[in-house]
């Protein structure tokens, strides 16, 4: 695997060398750039993949997961994340990224600044590296609360 960069945000520069890195940061790409086709390619497809957050609730299988960010993308907030402060550990089939997110939820001209504990699991299937779970969770509850409400309106009384 290539040097790891400290910060993952998309833009960083893909190795090319089919390995699981170049996956984490395609995901940030897609996900910063609204691009449901890219997390398409990114996700494990079928029933398989599961996702579990704030925002997106649990979702289990692609077509669960895509409709979770095609209404936060269609939504009335932009969000952008960063991946940092991790560790990355794998091995021939699998890689496991466990870390923070930070970033910035812009809901007009209000910001909301994110720190988010996040684990995203890659598989290799077909010779391809493919998401197949994430977990993501806020421990300030003040800052989920204000999330929630940009996002929905109000905070969730309980979990979706």
């Amino acid at each position: 695997m290539p040097a790891v960069p400290q910060e993952i945000t998309g833009g960083e520069v893909l190795a090319n060398d089919q390995g699981a890195l170049d996956a984490l940061i395609s995901f940030y790409r897609a996900f910063n750039a609204k691009d449901l086709d890219a997390l398409a390619r990114n996700w494990a497809s079928g029933d398989s993949p599961s996702m579990d957050n704030p925002i997106g609730g649990i979702r289990r299988g692609w077509s669960s997961i895509a409709q979770g960010y095609e209404k936060l993308f269609n939504g009335p907030a932009t969000v952008r994340v960063a991946f940092h402060d991790f560790t990355s550990q794998g091995g021939d089939d699998w890689h496991l990224f466990v870390g923070r997110e930070k970033g910035v939820c812009e809901l007009g001209v209000k910001t909301i600044e994110l720190r988010i504990r996040t684990t995203r699991w890659f598989t290799k299937q077909q010779g391809q590296w493919r998401q197949l779970h994430h977990h993501g969770s806020i421990e300030e509850p003040g800052m989920l609360a204000t999330y929630q409400t940009a996002i929905f309106g109000a905070p969730l009384a309980r979990p979706a």
